[in-house]
């Protein structure tokens, strides 16, 4: 298989993928904020942030102090009890018992702690995050929470969060998510051995398998400040879509005529995948459906969900998946040549493929740095969970012969375009190389656990007064 720049060989986190139609993967109730995983494969995850629901307000807060230093840098109270209450928020979103505060403040210090150590090691790396990656990750938390960028600071504004300061948290997700890349997934190789040993032990244990899921989604999306009035019709909508399913209506075609969510263009399909890969909500809503069921509407911050069984597998035994083929330019960035740069740049040669002045493929081979350049940019076939998150999030949004704008990754600055998509039955060797997607996952799992807790020891943390 050839190796391109845009690809990973790890399954794709859903959470990257579809937060602006999947709600529950990340706390919408709270304040915007960084994912807090009970896992290392959450905290692995890129940058995710969520706005308040509508009618939250934060109580007078008692007056700040210090509950810890991290190589210098404090942790306030405040900043304990803020990143508490979105936690509360998601738990009870997702009908979860709440755990005693106490102790859940406990828990929120020790992740704020391991978050300032990431930071602060990237930044100790020379690790630099420019303005249009942050200009771009703020666009997409508001596309995630279904507001515009101004909608998005009046919401904020109202919790005592000002721009600057929601900026510069999505500044710190990203450093933390360049350090961890750097050190962590780059470092993180899977052999044929290993392939072999997690399919023998899988063999062994067939009742172990993980469930994968491929479900078709339609979202009837609620704005953040909808009336009553105004979200009874939405979900009367939503009822219109779900009658016309039953009568026998075509999913793929009501997808693309009513659904809100950015992967309508394919119909709604969103790949097959482990089912801890999706929303519990959704995973949960379709644990006992039968292939072919349709499931809803569901109702989450983000609006109405209607879900179709599309595929269900124990341990990657389903044959087929929905696979994408799409050309890029990648420019790399480097001292002298920001990511804002190589965003104009290649937002000045998408202008002149959409105006017709230019090929793709002629622009590829003349500017992109990647290996694909000679191909004219092309990346073949590729199944779900390939490319790095950015990429295949970006990929998943356009139709076929759309080109997506500016796109930031680890690797530079993409400008995408997807030339089709297609059922596709997996030949032995795909299948495998899924497979080697989940050993990587796996390996990178305890990679990481090893990495913070290594960074954690290295770190001089002093804990003060307790947070209240």
């Amino acid at each position: 298989m050839k190796h391109h720049h845009a690809m990973k060989h790890r399954v794709l986190p859903l959470a990257l993928v579809c937060l602006a139609a999947c709600a529950t993967l990340a706390p919408r109730a709270g304040l915007a904020q960084l994912r807090l995983p009970s896992d290392s494969t959450a905290q692995r995850l890129g940058p995710t942030a969520v706005l308040p629901a509508a009618g939250t307000t934060t109580g007078v807060r008692q007056a700040d102090y210090i509950v810890a230093v991290v190589n210098s840098e404090p942790i306030t109270n405040n900043e304990v009890e803020r990143r508490a209450e979105r936690v509360e928020q998601q738990i009870r979103s997702q009908g979860g018992a709440l755990p005693p505060h106490t102790a859940l403040l406990k828990d929120v210090l020790e992740r704020l702690i391991l978050e300032k150590i990431q930071v602060q090691l990237a930044v100790q790396s020379g690790i630099k995050v420019d303005d249009y990656a942050v200009d771009q990750a703020e666009q997409s938390v508001a596309r995630q929470n279904g507001v515009s960028v101004t909608q998005m600071h009046r919401q904020l504004a109202a919790e005592g969060i000002t721009p600057e300061r929601f900026r510069e948290e999505l500044r710190n997700q990203l450093l933390a998510l360049r350090i961890r890349e750097r050190d962590v997934e780059s470092r993180v190789r899977v052999s044929d051995l290993d392939v072999d040993q997690y399919l023998q032990e899988q063999q062994q244990q067939p009742g172990s398998a993980p469930l994968e899921l491929n479900l078709g989604h339609i979202l009837i999306q609620v704005p953040e400040d909808a009336s009553a009035q105004e979200t009874a019709q939405r979900e009367a909508r939503a009822q219109e879509v779900l009658a016309k399913l039953k009568a026998g209506g075509d999913f793929a075609a009501l997808t693309r005529e009513y659904s809100d969510a950015q992967n309508k263009a394919g119909g709604g399909e969103m790949g097959l995948r482990p089912a801890d890969r999706y929303p519990e909500l959704f995973a949960n809503a379709t644990a006992q459906a039968d292939v072919g069921a349709v499931v809803g509407p569901l109702r989450s911050p983000a609006g109405f969900h209607i879900l179709k069984v599309l595929e269900k597998s124990q341990g990657g035994a389903a044959a087929t998946v929905v696979q994408s083929h799409a050309r890029h330019i990648l420019l790399r960035t480097h001292e002298g040549f920001s990511e804002r740069q190589a965003a104009e740049q290649l937002e000045e040669l998408r202008n002149r493929v959409v105006r017709g002045q230019a090929d793709f493929a002629s622009l590829a081979r003349e500017y992109s740095q990647d290996g694909s350049a000679k191909e004219g940019g092309d990346l073949g076939w590729a199944s779900p969970g390939r490319y790095v998150p950015e990429f295949e999030q970006a990929l998943d949004a356009l139709a076929p012969g759309e080109i997506s704008h500016p796109v930031v990754s680890r690797f530079g600055v993409h400008l995408i375009e997807l030339v089709g998509r297609r059922q596709a039955k997996l030949t032995q060797r795909e299948q495998r190389d899924m497979m080697r997607n989940t050993v990587r996952e796996h390996k990178l799992d305890k990679a990481f656990a090893n990495w913070i807790e290594e960074a954690r020891a290295r770190a001089y943390v002093e804990y003060r007064d307790a947070p209240q």
